[in-house]
């Protein structure tokens, strides 16, 4: 098959994508839950992430998570263990969720009740760039294992990031990797975007990881209730 006419069916599908992006973004609005969509390589931390996150933002807010893996539950069985409800989407041999996966589980489950949505994607850094799932927020986790040069090879995943993640910062001593060179590439490809080095071993900027999400909850649900109001 001629790589024009793959190209133009790729772009015919991030069209249709793009599309029902917007319903699910107008039923997140509609259903007053603040989502995000957490994204990154395989292995940067986010389900460690999400189970300390959860062990504290549950406890003054309700909170549920979809999951996306190819196939089982495992990680979905460790975020159940902090009392959340976990939605499980497996995808199988495709490497990202996509807006139709999200907005089948939106027709079947009610949102209503929940303030903090978080979407955890399939780890990678080239597809989930392209296809929004009608999100709120994105984040972006870039490992302190996985290099400092991932902005520069990667870079469509972090001009759409509203806040990047540097993780895994209890490794900083035993690792080549150099924190102010990697927040300095994240902000020649996006200057409005918010780097925090976190730590979910050690707690290091987690309080300011979760100061974030109470604030952007608060600018979003303001912004919804301007909408309909």
């Amino acid at each position: 098959m001629p790589a024009s006419l793959i190209e133009h069916m790729l772009g015919n599908i991030i069209a249709e994508n793009a599309d029902l992006a917007l319903h699910n973004h107008q039923h997140f609005n509609e259903s007053g839950c603040f989502a995000v969509n957490l994204m990154s390589a395989p292995g940067a931390g986010k389900t460690s992430l999400l189970e300390k996150t959860l062990s504290i933002l549950s406890k003054e807010s309700s909170c549920a998570v979809i999951e996306g893996d190819m196939i089982g539950e495992h990680d979905a069985e460790r975020l159940r263990k902090h009392g959340v409800e976990v939605f499980q989407i497996n995808i199988g041999t495709t490497c990202h969720l996509d807006a139709q996966m999200v907005a089948s589980l939106l027709h079947k489950k009610n949102m209503s009740n929940i303030d903090f949505l978080f979407i955890e994607n399939v780890g990678n850094l080239v597809y989930p760039a392209r296809f929004p799932l009608g999100e709120h927020k994105r984040v972006v986790l870039l490992s302190v294992s996985d290099g400092d040069d991932k902005p520069v090879k990667y870079p469509d995943i972090f001009k759409n990031a509203d806040v990047v993640l540097l993780t895994k910062c209890d490794l900083l001593p035993y690792v080549d990797f150099d924190l102010s060179l990697a927040i300095d590439r994240v902000h020649k490809l996006n200057a409005g975007a918010t780097c925090i080095a976190v730590s979910a071993k050690n707690g290091r900027g987690i309080e300011d990881w979760l100061q974030w999400l109470r604030e952007e909850e608060i600018k979003v649900l303001a912004s919804i209730h301007k909408e309909f109001y």
